[in-house]
């Protein structure tokens, strides 16, 4: 599913298995990143979609997670192994992917156990660019949702693109979740004046009035 000639939805609902949250694709020139993994029941499939859009995977240098939940996450050791490219999350979710807390990430609400893997670059602090083929795609710490929730933004064809995938929560104590901090972060989405939003369930909003009312409709 196409959002810019840079970026696409290529795994999520319809797409891969129906368990898996959204998964984008992000493609500058030779180089490429993935914005989450899904819960890797579908890995041919995504495999398959990513390589429709013109990329091979020794063009993916990054697998960007957004948050530790097992529909986000499942499937990124496969795809780490796989695609051998580095895996970035933040440094308050990372600890759950590395000893495989099914409680955290949520696999126990699928019935499933996440597999461990190794988080190749923990992110720290509020805000921190990364960069890929020298567009910068900018990490902003947005907890609530779970304590390492991260949102990316970057710049494609001149539009601000924030890839937020659980604006809408949920908040549960199993997840850590935190509500004063989870309003915080959705003042803190509406700050950045995204022109698309690539959200992780309910699909992808366009313009900026259309990218405000879904998330002030969650406050």
């Amino acid at each position: 599913m196409r959002v810019t000639g840079e970026i696409y939805q290529v795994g999520g609902k319809g797409l891969t298995s129906q368990e898996d949250a959204a998964v984008y694709l992000i493609k500058v020139g030779d180089h490429a990143a993935l914005v989450d993994a899904g819960c890797g029941y579908g890995q041919d499939r995504l495999l398959h979609n990513i390589r429709s859009c013109g990329v091979t995977p020794e063009h993916i240098a990054y697998l960007l997670i957004t948050h530790c939940h097992f529909d986000h996450t499942g499937g990124a050791k496969g795809l780490r192994e796989k695609l051998q490219c580095q895996t970035i999350a933040h440094e308050l979710d990372a600890p759950f992917l590395e000893q495989g807390d099914d409680e955290v990430t949520a696999a126990s609400w699928y019935g499933s156990s996440i597999q461990p893997f190794v988080v190749d670059r923990k992110l720290s602090g509020a805000r921190e660019g990364i960069d890929l083929g020298g567009r910068v795609i900018e990490a902003i710490h947005t907890p609530g949702h779970s304590p390492g929730s991260v949102v990316y933004l970057t710049e494609s064809e001149g539009h601000r693109v924030l890839f937020a995938q659980d604006v809408h929560g949920p908040l549960h104590f199993s997840l850590l979740s935190d509500e004063g901090d989870y309003v915080q972060s959705l003042r803190r989405m509406l700050s950045l004046e995204a022109d698309i939003l690539c959200e992780g369930h309910f699909g992808i909003y366009r313009g900026k009035k259309d990218v405000r009312q879904f998330i002030r409709s969650y406050l």
